[in-house]
């Protein structure tokens, strides 16, 4: 398993994290986060108690912990219990602290919020066009984005119509066009351009969200006229589509002499005070 450990400071404090590149995850040390949130004097006794509370409970996430070697104080390294992100969130909500409350009021809206892009699907793509350029965007790259989301959303109906599963199904169908058309998988595109959990498609230039939607958009179009069954021949029409773009890729490359797999991200790609802003933005999103 390729993993890494790091350190992040909340409130001038350590909380210790693992990157388990494999799962493309990150594991946070759930003693390090309560003794940030309730600053009690014995946090592993405070963890020791919330988990027989939610095992008691039935809670699905005392199942999801898993202990990982981190580097103690003493300098030694230990097992420590950890959970993802995800599940971490969990927690945090059965924790009763002040400091605890904006993330509970958090996940409360980002919740409300979910429930109002079901009703209204517009609403998300206003409020991904405010993200992006609070984060410094370009509108022309922006529009190119909101256009790349449609295109996802017809291919996934399309999926959807053949029968695939959300998660897994479209999970490897995506990483067969991402292949075919780029030459790499999604993990060694996401490598090149040195992301972990960050989303692939934002941190794209022009030229590659715009192949990657002609494979997208391919796929779709030869789906619908394939009509293929059962998992393999789906992977062979993503295989086709993302082909498609991958001859589109070639000519492009051959005309300008430069690759479009690039290893440019939204770093490279920002400058200035557009820099500065996504600097500050990335910084408020960590803590």
């Amino acid at each position: 398993m390729k993993n890494s450990n790091s350190i992040i400071l909340f409130n001038q404090k350590q909380v210790r994290r693992h990157w388990d590149e494999d799962n493309e995850q990150w594991y946070f040390s759930i003693i390090d986060v309560i003794d940030v949130l309730t600053e009690t004097s014995i946090p592993r006794r405070y963890w020791s108690d919330l988990k027989k509370k939610l095992k008691a409970e039935g809670s699905e996430v005392y199942e999801k912990i898993v202990q990982l070697k981190m580097t103690a104080p003493d300098g030694k390294n230990r097992e420590t219990d950890c959970l993802s992100t995800e599940d971490l969130l969990r927690v945090i909500q059965s924790i009763p602290s002040p400091k605890a409350e904006p993330f509970k009021l958090w996940l409360a809206k980002t919740g409300y919020e979910r429930i109002e892009e079901t009703e209204d699907p517009e609403l998300s793509f206003d409020r991904a066009m405010k993200t992006y350029l609070q984060k410094g965007y370009s509108k022309e790259w922006i529009n190119q984005r909101l256009k790349s989301i449609e295109v996802r959303k017809e291919l996934t109906d399309e999926w959807k119509e053949r029968g695939m599963k959300k998660e897994k199904d479209y999970a490897i169908l995506t990483d067969e066009i991402t292949r075919a058309w780029s030459d790499k998988s999604v993990k060694q595109y996401k490598k090149l351009k040195s992301l972990k959990k960050e989303n692939l498609r934002d941190n794209m230039t022009n030229l590659e969200l715009v192949l990657n939607m002609l494979a997208e958009a391919s796929t779709a179009e030869i789906s619908k006229k394939q009509k293929p069954e059962g998992f393999h021949e789906n992977v062979q029409v993503a295989k086709k589509g993302g082909f498609a773009a991958k001859q589109a890729r070639i000519e492009i490359e051959k005309q300008t002499g430069e690759s479009i797999v690039s290893p440019e991200n939204a770093n490279t790609l920002i400058t200035g005070k557009e820099k500065n802003l996504l600097d500050q933005t990335d910084k408020e999103d960590d803590e």
